[in-house]
């Protein structure tokens, strides 16, 4: 039930590389193949087992035993929500690709094997698989960084893009093999290296590695640096799927392979992770205002939201860890929102400048539409109350409040300083008189404002019901916190040797 959602994308981009087809018809085989992981994933919604936090359609087969890889798929609510939004924004992707996209079955194959990838790392329940499936969607990016991108330094960030994820990949490794060979746990599954002794020492070494290999791909300040140059170089598509899916791979990370492999290490340094989460939540928020790039602004916002991810974990309460959970998925939507906007700005005004920019609400020659929208999405991203960046914000603050009071406050105040800079991004796009100069603006057709359309009813429903999305995660996020200790454990002392002296002679 699993492979399906890995395999179809993966046989759908072989037929698209290989079948000798139009562009349109390209994209039309595009879509529907990125439609049946995406109806697959809701049918698994409905056959999961909610009570049940463990993990469920187990499939394995054995590959290179000797090895210790395996073939070892399953999953859990926080995996079944992460398949479900990479299959929702991969054709959300797809949909927001330009019709005149030079090269366009490369492309769209490109995607698919992308999101074929995403979605066996999240599925994956053997170290090793994950990370061949993690490392896997490195190519494919670069590619569609190097020859898609939408502006000069389009080679520069899909280079550095490159250099951090292999980075990224080789800390991963490390972490993983130390893990495996100190443990003696034979092999790679999930299962085995959870019921590890390691000394508390060795556990918060490796994890030390591992936090740093998913610390890069989320990312946090101060491993940020590929962010902006490689989200602003992107295409649209590109952008959606490195923000809305690509992301969450760091964060899950965090919580698959951090949290839940070394608790008493997580433990212990979780207050030093609720400090680095509050760095990055005001980093994103105060660079993101300095912003005259509308594209780099929403960019520098991305940094900051994870950073509630990151409080929410640490804290290690249900409500912060469910509220966490449930923020992967709000930013997720909010952002690939916002990206499928300002690409559809940009594609019919010309530019992405503020000090250009104004005037696009006019209902005659402006763009009405994708400005209401967009004031949607920069409300959802500040947490308005009614759509679903508020309730996943209020989730992860409740819960971390009576645990980390000073953190929780200044990501408030970063929260509000996330309203500072989209009422700055909106007054000068959305608002004031229109330059006669510009006359009018092209017409954005219906198929380009459907994608933005669906997204923001998500953002919109699961705002006024939250439960709909808050309740697949939590039983998950019950159980992770079950496995921590009660108590933080501490290091034990180092002793000192004491010199002593012979006794002087008469």
């Amino acid at each position: 039930m699993l492979s399906a959602l890995i395999w179809i994308p993966v046989a759908g981009a072989i037929a698209i590389f290989l079948l000798p087809l139009s562009a349109e018809k390209a994209k039309s085989a595009a879509i529907a193949i990125a439609t049946l992981p995406l109806l697959w994933s809701l049918y698994l919604f409905t056959q999961f087992d909610l009570p049940n936090a463990g993990f469920q359609f187990h499939e394995f087969m054995p590959w290179l035993p000797a090895l210790g890889l395996n073939y070892d798929l399953s999953l859990d609510g926080l995996s079944l929500l992460m398949v479900g939004l990479n299959g929702l924004l991969t054709l959300v992707a797809i949909g927001s690709t330009d019709k005149a996209t030079n090269r366009p079955r490369l492309f769209y194959g490109l995607l698919l094997l992308v999101s074929g990838g995403v979605a066996g790392a999240f599925l994956a329940q053997n170290l090793l698989l994950f990370f061949l499936l993690y490392e896997i969607e490195l190519v494919p990016l670069y590619l569609l960084i190097a020859i898609w991108g939408g502006d000069d330094k389009r080679a520069y960030s899909a280079m550095k893009f490159l250099i951090y994820t292999a980075l990224s990949g080789a800390f991963m490794l490390a972490g993983f093999l130390g893990l495996v060979w100190f443990s003696n746990a034979g092999d790679f599954t999930y299962s085995a290296v959870m019921g590890h002794s390691l000394p508390l020492q060795w556990q918060l070494s490796l994890m030390a590695l591992i936090l740093l290999a998913f610390a890069i791909k989320v990312p946090l300040v101060p491993f940020h640096t590929w962010l902006p140059d490689t989200y602003v170089s992107a295409s649209t598509p590109v952008a959606i799927m490195l923000g809305g899916v690509l992301a969450k791979l760091g964060t899950y990370g965090l919580f698959r392979f951090c949290l839940g492999i070394f608790p008493d290490a997580w433990s212990l340094a979780s207050p030093y992770l609720a400090v680095w989460a509050t760095v990055s939540v005001l980093y994103g928020a105060i660079t993101a205002i300095a912003q005259k790039d509308i594209k780099r602004m929403v960019a520098y916002s991305s940094i900051g939201h994870m950073g509630y991810v990151l409080l929410g974990g640490a804290a290690m309460t249900d409500l912060a860890l469910t509220g966490a959970v449930s923020q992967m998925v709000s930013h997720g939507l909010i952002l690939a929102l916002l990206f499928n906007l300002v690409g559809i700005v940009e594609t019919k005004v010309g530019t992405r400048d503020l000090d250009v920019l104004n005037g696009l609400m006019n209902p005659v020659r402006g763009l009405p539409l994708v400005s209401a929208l967009l004031v949607l999405g920069g409300m959802a991203s500040a947490g308005i109350p009614g759509l679903v960046g508020f309730i996943t914000e209020f989730l992860v603050f409740q819960g971390t409040y009576r645990i980390y009071a000073i953190p929780t406050l200044l990501c408030v105040l970063g929260s509000g300083l996330t309203a500072v800079y989209f009422v700055i991004l909106l007054n000068r796009t959305c608002f004031g008189k229109l330059d006669n100069k510009i006359a009018y603006f092209p017409k954005v057709t219906f198929s380009e404002n459907l994608p933005a359309i669906a997204l923001a009813a998500l953002v919109f429903f699961l705002g006024i019901q939250p439960q709909w999305l808050v309740r697949w995660g939590e039983p998950t996020a019950t159980e992770m916190v079950a496995s921590l200790p009660a108590k933080p454990p501490t290091l034990p002392a180092v002793k000192v040797a004491k010199l002593t002296h012979p006794p002087p002679k008469k």
